[in-house]
């Protein structure tokens, strides 16, 4: 005879009851209730709301156009100098010079009358270091100023200091060492190292490609440029992409090439839950939910695939949403996109995925259902158990009693 069915309901309520209070199932560490019973000091919320506010827009033909790009950075805006000649290079602190000084006839003050046998009427001075105020020493001329001045500047004066005691003298100036012409390109490449710039100029794939290129693949890759106390950052495909962006280096830059590893998170009803890489292309929301192993069958609700991400607020205002009750300019918003409609398939092919997204695909209600038929099930089963043994444990009694 089985057990009537109000009397089975009370054993199920019960039954759940003390399972869920139970301490003796196998456990891989304390549950929550314990945690929340053993804390000294609780710090928390009504109804543990995070409280972080968040706009939600659902994804449609009218929002894709102001994200469908992938925003950048120029170093053009920041420091000039992708277009026209290269800039001028001047004398600089550290560098090693030799100057050579010429007169019309011998005679003068450096060329003297029996020097009719020389190959010319000049001489050259010994290699000197423009030293830490910026001068180099020139006979009968003192100390000359050398440190930010083009060489033909640093000529000029020195003719113009001679010109009372030598015969019309012409002087030329050789840089044998700049160092203060040099760039550092660290990072990322093959061979870090300083560069010497050339008076032809160098830009920054130039010096690049002489630190050896890089070690890592090109979309994967940004470029900072440092450059007196400024910074800024390009993606490496934008300076392949964009010539202007690639602009030329002055003394004393420092370019750092660094990989960026760029992922999103794929979590709930998809194939993979995991952090994922983009590894060699700008993926699109579509593309992603093909890396995760799509949406499953068994659990996926396709009206609620939603992407995670902080959005700039400028992007926000001029979708005219209000940003007002936001402080900060990266403004967290969730992108909803229903894949019941068979439009969205070309929608999700068009938006683009940003580095550190979290796409998270939600359980179809239906799912939620099955897990509670399931726990009943298996409670009902072991109420059902546990009379039967009852009633095996009573004859078997009995027998003993016989």
């Amino acid at each position: 005879m089985g057990i009537p069915v109000t009397r089975r309901g009370g054993i199920i309520v019960s039954m759940l009851i003390a399972l869920s209070s139970c301490t003796s199932l196998p456990r891989s560490g304390p549950d929550h209730t314990e945690i929340d019973r053993a804390a000294a000091i609780k710090v928390t919320t009504p109804n543990r709301k995070v409280g972080i506010d968040y706009v939600l827009i659902d994804l449609n033909k009218g929002i894709l156009p102001y994200f469908d790009k992938i925003p950048t950075s120029s170093l053009r805006t920041g420091f000039g100098g992708g277009r026209g000649g290269a800039p001028d290079i001047p004398l600089g602190f550290g560098d090693v010079v030799q100057v050579s000084i010429f007169e019309a006839q011998s005679g003068g003050l450096f060329i003297p009358s029996d020097a009719g046998s020389r190959p010319g009427n000049y001489i050259t001075l010994p290699q000197q270091t423009i030293d830490k105020a910026g001068t180099i020493s020139i006979p009968y001329a003192g100390r000359v100023p050398a440190a930010g001045r083009m060489k033909e500047q640093v000529e000029q004066e020195i003719e113009d200091r001679l010109a009372s005691r030598a015969i019309e003298p012409q002087v030329i100036l050789t840089t044998n060492s700049s160092r203060s012409s040099e760039v550092a390109v660290v990072g990322d490449v093959n061979d870090p190292q300083k560069i010497v710039l050339s008076p032809a100029g160098d830009r920054i794939l130039d010096a690049i490609s002489q630190a050896g290129g890089l070690t890592t693949p090109n979309i994967e890759t940004n470029v900072t440029l440092q450059r007196r106390g400024k910074t800024a950052t390009v993606a490496y495909e934008t300076l392949l992409k964009n010539p202007s962006e690639n602009i030329y280096l002055a003394p004393g830059d420092t370019v750092s090439v660094e990989h960026e590893r760029r992922t999103f998170i794929a979590l709930g009803a998809s194939g993979t839950n995991n952090r994922i890489d983009f590894e060699d292309s700008n993926l699109t929301l579509g593309e992603a939910m093909a890396k995760a192993g799509g949406l499953v069958d068994t659990r996926a609700d396709p009206r609620e695939v939603v992407v995670y991400r902080k959005v700039d607020r400028g992007i926000l205002q001029r979708l005219n949403i209000d940003t007002g009750r936001f402080k900060d300019d990266q403004v967290p918003v969730i992108f909803r996109a229903n894949l019941r409609d068979p439009a969205t398939l070309f929608a999700v092919q068009e938006f683009r995925m940003m580095d550190k997204d979290v796409l998270y695909i939600s359980n179809s209600d239906s799912v939620e259902l099955v897990k509670f038929l399931d726990i009943v099930n298996s409670v009902t089963s072991t109420v059902r158990g546990v009379s039967n043994d009852a009633l095996d444990t009573r004859d078997a009694i009995r027998d003993l009693g016989d």
